[in-house]
């Protein structure tokens, strides 16, 4: 079956060089313009497939230290270079879409009336998202990036200056769904969350009993943040999905883990359910091969709002085809009405998407792109090692 996983094929192999063209000057540029103590906190180890790369494996979604510099650490001038080094491993969506999802943290904070602070000064803050490079940009050798601060992580990793791995790819959204002016509304994720439903909801009763895992929704995705994916992972509270293992204020640790307690006790999950949904190596739900054409041509159309969020050269989306297709298995639990708590997943080789709209009353999402078999190119720098050692 067609593999989708991030690692390249020979056909990509030139785009992909582009673009670790472009990423590996913009690396650059930004270290340059560094003073010796940002560039202290901002660049790490070189890639490895030891433990010396185990903080470049860390990967957050929630509020917490992402590791690396701040763009509130960073001049105007820096915080450009910044972001000019996350353009260049983005489509044109993709960074409008990581863009918005930063600025929604000043929408999060007024909806929540401006008292959120967990760890830090400001909890809800569009300044506290990370950069690190790991290793020194270039063409030879193996060296990386990070980007991430809540609801965003964007992992890259380049080894003879070709890119080998663009996941784990996370994007979120909090809220999903908020007012504009005119009566339009901003859903950063929106075609994400509607062509999932919209699959699922074309299924045939037989069929849609094939693909649904549970009938209520778990409290959020499921393999979390996790460096290696195995069988039988299940969801991590809340309160566990940060780098330390507690606040050192115990009263904001008390609203925290209040919180996460409030999450799981909506889900309401018990042996059962978690059973019914945990990952699995053999993947679950219904087969892309049992799918109609129309139903067929939603699933691609669903894959590409992963696929494309990284430049067209990069993205597997040309590797699609018919056989692919057959090869990807969809799962959904929850309700398929709008408005309610829902989870997708995409399983197949090299693949695995993940999706839920469960908190704060399902105005808050969660997307995931990752490899199992490559996340931060870990089989691609097994065998750069075994050749050049």
């Amino acid at each position: 079956m067609t593999d989708l996983g991030s690692r390249p094929v020979d056909d990509e192999v030139s785009a992909r060089r582009v673009v670790a063209a472009a990423m590996a000057d913009a690396a650059r540029a930004w270290l340059d313009g560094l003073d010796e103590a940002q560039r202290r906190k901002a660049q790490g180890a070189a890639p490895a497939d030891d433990a010396t790369d185990d903080e470049r494996r860390r990967w957050f979604y929630t509020p917490t230290d992402h590791g690396g510099l701040t763009l509130h650490e960073q001049r105007p001038r820096q915080q450009r270079g910044a972001m000019r080094l996350v353009a260049s491993g983005l489509s044109t969506a993709g960074y409008v879409t990581v863009a918005t999802t930063m600025g929604l943290e000043n929408v999060l904070d007024a909806h929540e009336g401006f008292v959120t602070i967990f760890d830090r000064e400001r909890g809800r803050d569009p300044g506290m998202y990370y950069l690190s490079v790991f290793g020194t940009p270039g063409d030879t050798g193996a060296w990386a990036w990070r980007f991430g601060g809540h609801h965003v992580s964007l992992n890259n990793l380049v080894v003879d200056g070709v890119l080998v791995s663009t996941t784990p790819c996370f994007m979120g959204a909090d809220p999903a769904s908020s007012p504009l002016l005119g009566g339009a509304v901003n859903r950063p994720l929106g075609r994400v969350e509607d062509l999932g439903r919209e699959l699922m909801r074309s299924l045939d009763p037989d069929t849609a009993a094939r693909a649904l895992l549970r009938a209520t929704a778990p409290s959020d995705f499921v393999t979390a943040n996790r460096t290696r994916i195995n069988h039988g992972d299940r969801v991590i509270p809340l309160a566990g999905i940060w780098r330390d293992a507690r606040f050192p204020d115990d009263v904001e640790q008390g609203k925290l883990q209040a919180l996460s307690d409030a999450i799981d006790a909506a889900a309401a999950y018990e042996e059962a359910d978690h059973e019914a949904v945990q990952y699995t190596l053999d993947p679950r739900g219904v087969a892309g091969g049992d799918l109609d054409a129309g139903q067929r041509e939603t699933l691609r159309l669903l894959l590409s709002t992963y696929f494309d969020r990284v430049p067209a050269g990069v993205s597997p989306m040309a590797r699609v085809d018919d056989a692919a297709l057959d090869g990807i298995h969809f799962a959904w639990a929850g309700p398929t009405e709008p408005g309610a708590p829902h989870y997708y997943r995409l399983q197949g080789p090299g693949l695995l998407i993940e999706w839920d709209n469960t908190q704060r009353g399902a105005n808050h999402a969660h997307s995931v792109w990752r490899d199992p078999s490559n996340d931060f190119g870990l089989d691609v720098l097994a065998r750069h090692r075994a050749r050049h050692h």
